[in-house]
């Protein structure tokens, strides 16, 4: 008899430690899967200087730094109307991205037309990240969609002039000469002017070595150790949407004298502070990017344009 119950007693113990084993190994399994990372994301920016504004039929502007966890699967990006919104029609976009798929890290930096079908209104802005391990990370961002005709501002370039020592070297959308370079102690001067503006706003008139790699979209993001500053212009409480010009005209006459910025010159026309050009090592032969950036600092709204020009230094 005791040795039975010593017997039931053994297996029992057994029994319970099987059993045990079994939960502690369910329960690993189930910690490990709530312990897989996810992706992670960082420098979102919807629409130039991350202003959260897109125009139907125009193109827009999305940048995002992303990590996965193991690698990448794909990149979503979803366009969907909100439920607390009323719309003229029911209207959703999406686009997937597989060019990504297998990179550790990505540098997600797309410009892609807003469908000429799209509905006016606030919207859901969705990213979503998915992770070759299974995971997926999902973030919801604001995106307003405006008519071309709503905009509270549009800027667009009229006049967009460069000259080489008083003589025009790019005109109307043409250089005057194809052959043309620009030299030591040449004069650079640009006038440019932008329509449908109104506010506040400012405007940077840059020049920018192509060896620097540096391609500022929007104010904000202008590495001034690496761009020469030509001009920059503010206008202030224009009340009615109009004209704003570095060389301002007034009918009769210009009411600001044309900057002038000689080529190899030690200082920039920056201000308050002007770059030192011989320290930046800013001057070389070669092409740089003449590049117009403003923004509108009453409405967010953010304007480009550039040219490409030839220095033989």
């Amino acid at each position: 008899m005791i040795k039975i119950k010593s017997e039931m007693k053994t297996t029992k113990l057994i029994l319970a430690s099987f059993f045990a084993a079994v939960a502690f190994s369910s329960c690993s399994n189930d910690d490990q899967e709530q312990e897989k990372t996810i992706p992670t994301i960082d420098k979102i920016e919807l629409g130039l200087g991350n202003n959260e504004t897109a125009t139907i039929g125009q193109d827009f502007h999305f940048n995002a730094e992303i990590t996965a966890a193991d690698k990448i699967e794909n990149v979503q990006v979803k366009i969907v109307q909100k439920s607390t919104e009323t719309y003229s029609k029911v209207w959703s976009h999406e686009i997937t991205w597989t060019q990504y798929a297998d990179a550790k890290n990505a540098t997600v930096h797309k410009h892609f037309d807003i469908p000429e079908d799209a509905a006016e209104g606030k919207y859901d802005f969705i990213i979503i990240v998915n992770d070759q391990n299974g995971t997926k990370l999902e973030v919801k961002k604001n995106l307003t969609i405006y008519k071309l005709e709503n905009i509270p501002v549009n800027p667009v370039a009229s006049v967009f002039t460069v000259f080489i020592n008083d003589s025009f070297m790019y005109r109307k959308g043409k250089f005057s000469d194809e052959t043309a370079k620009y030299k030591n102690n040449d004069i650079f001067s640009s006038q440019v002017t932008l329509e449908s503006v109104k506010g506040d706003g400012i405007m940077y008139l840059l020049l920018i070595n192509k060896n620097t790699k540096h391609n500022p979209e929007s104010v904000d993001q202008i590495d001034f150790s690496k761009v020469i500053v030509y001009d920059v212009f503010e206008h202030k409480n224009m009340t009615d949407a109009g004209q704003f010009s570095n060389i301002p005209w007034d009918g009769t006459k210009f009411l600001r004298e044309t900057p002038k910025l000689t080529i190899g010159a030690a200082k920039d026309n920056n201000v308050p502070v002007q770059q030192d050009l011989v320290a930046n090592k800013s001057w070389a032969s070669g092409n740089y990017t003449f590049l117009v950036l403003y923004k509108n600092t009453t409405y967010n709204i953010n304007f480009s344009q550039f040219i490409e020009l030839p220095f033989a230094l």
